[in-house]
């Protein structure tokens, strides 16, 4: 409080000692960076699944017993695993530091009585701040001088248009100025803004787990206890029937490794990463390699309007004139476009569209650049697509100010000299007393004709811009005595590609719902046009709503207007108690908190603010609502792939259990060594399985229902797959074992370890759809599958005939008959589940 008298004394700014004095004793106008951006945290993250735990431990205890080979390849996987994740979550940071770095500020600050421009982070409290269009406020300010000032505050309070700033009112750090000019001193910097306040608040809720991270954190848990359990219950069989210890104990050794998928993590990690990387070439940034597969189960998107679903640009799109109806064609501030309807052209409407503007259009590379405020840049460009080339001289001007709500300027050109006037239509009209290009007296009709336009335009959601002037030969600046020429419908319009999204979404069982800072009218007609059916509730509506009610008008249609961030937070926790995947979107410091609460926080990457991005799993590099759907459509590929191959993996695994506790049970010698289940779960398995990730989507998976996230990566079903295919291929293996015995231990196991390694590659033609047959899904779709068998076929044969992989393996060659059994055991593999599916397709189509 001591400082309060110095900070609002310094209309000369501070003295650069001063300010020097001040940056060190209270830091930055920066907020702190997030903890998990730092290297070794990142790296550290790796390290906490519990299947990663499982495989540590394994690797210490074989470490422990001398089985050195084992216990290296148990823990390159890990590493490999580790190195993966730290890789993608790396790059993606770095890709979000680039974003800050190009998004650096600086602002023009009044130091020893003289303007200097500093980077914004330099900024203290007292600081005199200059500000004009298009500058960022870079901390909050109290205003001590301001003219015409009007202020884009979307980030903090998700209103699309600009609201008019003054004398005494505080600028919050993050919102931009659209038109004209202030001076303000800084009141609060870095964490101390409302801006940092939010941050701060955002960082205080807890991100949780993503629904794969508990299935795959839940299957680890049952794989270990099913493991420990297995192998010391096979442990005490063996002691009970006489066999040595140090021979049983390698069996269960053997046991425990052959049901842990050791190269599931790895292939786990890789599948996401591939999936990441595909996302980004789609233009979203996946900071966690969880987030996509969350994204994919959302049920509901709730997004944010202005530059999502639509283009974050004004636009005139209708014109009316006292002669009839125009359109207007063409989106965004470039002046391509036609203005179409009866004769006679609007040329006076475009006239005072034109020149009673303070905007400015200019080419910028291939396109246009606006400066100034969006309805006047929007005005300009239909005036420009209207061949209005007329030029006047400004004589004198009325700038807007709330009260009047109208801007005026004198204008005069070769032959005429006018008051052009344009602003709210009430305000205008009521100042009326002609109309048309004629200037014929304003009649009752005329009036309501003009009333009733206005009116048609502002219910579906555009903002009203009146169009007047007179004949002034003077200086005279009142605004009475007007001629109506026309009323201008803007309004920011939705993206082309977003309702063929929205459709693509709906159809997909995920549920769109708009949250935006605009009015209720605008909302409902961008919801109407984009085909998100429903009615809109406003904020002041929600707050009279317990969550009981709330709840219940979620399950209905429903979209909401002027929501501040209190009522987002609402709408997300009143949507996750409904069990609902909540994907949510935003770009701005009041979208944080919500974007944390949310399962998938999607931050906008162009408009966005680092508060946003921070709090966010994905960021969208275009800020399009296509995208976000374009992501849906991946995650789902990406958690099928992975379902797919961590169901391959364990009937792999499964087989083998089942053809060790076989051969003991019968009691046979160890079918297969430990660093021969290492082979085959590291090796041929492992990069099989990781071209199952690399599965296209299915044809269907976007008009599927989102999956319930409460159910396990594996349901019941799956385990009877799972099992159906451990059985047959242990027991083809120990066919071939028992069948080979006479001839010698070695071969016959070489033969089931052969074997074991045809099955499973063979197996995974079954897992690459659970629904859809090889041949509607193309045999030849996935050609890194093709190649993956043909190299693992050739490390087989590698493994049976080079002398160092000989002894390494303890293997021999197999002969021709032995190859031709395995064949013939292998072929129901692909045979039957082929039958499966196409008989269950046809059944399908037969009940459609």
């Amino acid at each position: 409080m001591s400082q309060e008298p110095e900070i609002r004394i310094a209309p000369d700014g501070l003295t650069s000692a001063e300010a020097a004095r001040r940056l060190a004793a209270d830091g930055p106008n920066a907020l702190p960076r997030s903890r998990g951006t730092g290297a070794l945290r990142l790296l550290s993250n790796q390290f906490g699944s519990p299947l990663i735990v499982l495989l540590i431990a394994a690797t210490i205890v074989s470490a422990a017993l001398g089985h050195l080979v084992d216990a290296a390849a148990i823990g390159l996987i890990v590493l490999l695993n580790a190195a993966l994740g730290f890789v993608q979550e790396w790059r993606a940071d770095r890709t979000l530091e680039t974003l800050r770095n190009l998004l650096v500020t600086y602002a023009t600050v009044r130091r020893d009585g003289a303007p200097r421009t500093v980077p914004a982070q330099n900024l203290v409290m007292g600081d005199v701040i200059l500000l004009a269009a298009g500058d960022k406020v870079p901390a909050d300010l109290e205003v001590t001088h301001a003219v015409d000032l009007m202020l884009d505050e979307s980030v903090l309070t998700g209103e699309s248009l600009p609201i008019s700033r003054g004398l005494g009112d505080t600028l919050r750090a993050s919102s931009n100025v659209v038109a004209g000019r202030a001076e303000g001193h800084v009141i609060a910097t870095g964490s101390s803004t409302e801006f940092g306040r939010i941050s701060h608040m955002t960082a205080q809720i807890d991100r949780g787990q993503t629904s794969l991270q508990r299935s795959l954190a839940g299957l680890a848990r049952t794989i270990a206890m099913a493991a420990i359990g297995m192998a010391g219950l096979v442990l005490l069989i063996g002691l009970w029937t006489g066999r040595p210890l140090g021979e049983m104990f390698m069996v269960s050794l053997s046991l425990s490794i052959s049901m842990v998928p050791e190269g599931l993590p790895a292939v786990v990690t890789v599948t996401l990463a591939l999936g990441a990387g595909a996302m980004a070439r789609r233009r979203a940034l996946i900071r966690r390699l969880q987030a996509a597969e969350t994204l994919g189960a959302a049920s509901v998107i709730c997004t944010d309007k202005t530059g999502t679903l639509t283009e974050s640009v004004m636009t005139v799109t209708r014109l009316w004139t006292p002669d009839g109806d125009f359109e207007v064609s063409g989106t965004g501030y470039t002046p391509e476009g036609t203005i179409t309807g009866p004769a006679p052209e609007p040329l006076y409407a475009l006239r005072v569209a034109r020149l009673c503007n303070d905007a400015a259009l200019r080419r910028a590379g291939d396109g246009w650049q606006m400066d100034g405020d969006p309805t006047e840049g929007a005005l300009l460009a239909m005036a420009m697509k209207g061949g209005d080339d007329v030029h006047g001289s400004r004589m004198a001007e009325r700038p807007f100010d709330s009260e009047r709500r109208m801007m005026s300027v004198l204008s005069q050109g070769e032959d005429w000299r006018r008051l052009l006037v344009k602003g709210a239509p009430e305000a205008i009209l009521s100042e009326c007393t002609h109309i048309g290009a004629d200037d014929r007296p304003m009649t009752d009709d005329g009036r309501r004709q003009a009333e009733e336009a206005a009116t048609a335009m502002a219910s579906n959601g555009m903002r009203v811009i009146a169009l007047a002037s007179r004949a002034e030969k003077g200086r005279d600046l009142s605004e009475t005595g007007l001629t109506l020429h026309g009323l201008a419908g803007l309004i920011d319009p939705p993206r082309p590609e977003v309702r063929a999204a929205v459709a693509e979404a709906i159809s997909a069982g995920v549920r769109p719902i708009m949250i935006t800072g605009d009015g209720a009218v605008t909302a409902s007609a961008i919801a109407s046009q984009l085909g998100m059916e429903g009615r809109v509730l406003t904020g002041a509506e929600i707050e009279e709503l317990d969550d009981a009610a709330l709840e219940a008008i979620l399950d209905e249609g429903v979209h909401f207007a002027r929501a501040a961030p209190a009522h987002k937070m609402r709408i997300v926790e009143a949507l996750q108690r409904q069990g609902r995947i909540v994907a949510m979107t935003g770009d701005g410091v009041n979208d944080a908190p919500a974007l944390r609460k949310a399962n998938i926080g999607v931050a906008m990457g162009q408009r966005g603010t680092d508060v946003a991005r921070e709090a966010a799993d994905v960021v969208l590099l275009d800020d399009n609502f296509a995208t976000i759907v374009a992501a849906i459509a991946e995650g789902r590929r990406q958690f099928a792939n992975v379902s797919k191959f961590v169901k391959y993996l364990l009937a792999s695994n499964v087989g083998e259990v089942v053809a060790i506790i076989g051969a003991l049970a019968m009691g046979g010698a160890l079918i297969f060594l430990p660093i021969q289940i290492l082979w085959m779960n590291l090796v041929t398995d492992g990069v099989t399985a990781l071209t199952l990730g690399l599965e296209r989507g299915e044809p269907d998976q976007m008009r599927r229902r989102p999956r319930d996230p409460a159910k396990p990566i594996i349901d019941r079903r799956g385990f009877g797959l799972i099992l159906c295919f451990g059985l047959y291929t242990g027991s083809a293996s120990l066919v071939l074992f028992f069948w080979l015995m006479p001839q010698g231990e070695i071969l016959a196991r070489t033969a089931a370890f052969t074997g074991m390694v045809i099955f499973e590659k063979v197996s995974v033609f079954a897992f690459r759809s659970m629904r859809n047959s090889n041949t509607r899904i193309g045999w030849g779709s996935n050609p890194w599958l093709w190649a993956a068998l043909a190299a693992m076929l050739a490390a087989q044969l590698a493994a049976l005939h080079v002398p160092l992989l000989q002894t390494f393996l303890s293997t021999v060659p197999l002969s021709a008959d032995i190859w031709a059994a395995i064949g013939l055991l292998a072929l129901p593999l692909i045979v039957v589940p082929e039958a499966i599916k196409i008989l269950r397709a046809r059944r399908r189509e037969t009940r459609a």
